[in-house]
């Protein structure tokens, strides 16, 4: 292996998220409903879904159970998908309204001083959060965020 190989960099331009889940087709409904995602492809082992962008954003896979019981599919999991969202904060109290609206379980509302969260989960218990971004300069949120120590404190978010 050469030196220029080590060196190499990932440029990522964007990314996707692949969950295991108990119903692919059971979790597209979920995730069109609450997320207004497409199916972009499917089969009977999974569900592509896509925020309209590109081809797809999350892929809903049928979790097997054999590999489950065999511990092939790890007990430590994803602690939470972030989704920056277009708007202000009333948008993020109307994202919040929507979710109680829909049965949606929050788990909390958060300030992380670069932004507010609000975090839900799906029907497999996978964590997300809607993200409002309140510092745009991507340099001035690395030092707000490296100053505060990455906060998670409590944020009284009111739903719309």
């Amino acid at each position: 292996m050469s030196m220029a190989s080590i060196n190499v960099k990932p440029r990522v331009l964007r990314t996707h998220l692949a969950l295991y889940v108990k119903d692919p087709e059971a979790s597209a409904r979920w995730y069109a409903d609450v997320l207004d995602m497409e199916v972009t492809a499917r089969e009977p082992r999974w569900v592509f879904m896509s925020f309209g962008k590109k081809h797809h954003d999350i892929a809903l896979i049928k979790a097997d159970p054999a590999l489950l019981r065999a511990q092939q599919i790890g007990e430590v999991n994803m602690q939470h998908y972030g989704l920056e969202i277009d708007g202000d904060l009333d948008e993020l109290r109307r994202l919040y309204g929507m979710l109680l609206a829909k049965n949606v379980p929050v788990v909390k509302t958060t300030d992380h001083k670069v932004g507010y969260g609000l975090y839900f989960t799906d029907p497999d218990g996978h964590r997300f959060e809607f993200f409002l971004e309140t510092v745009h300069d991507d340099e001035e949120g690395k030092r707000v965020l490296g100053q505060y120590n990455a906060p998670s404190d409590p944020f009284d978010l009111q739903p719309l």
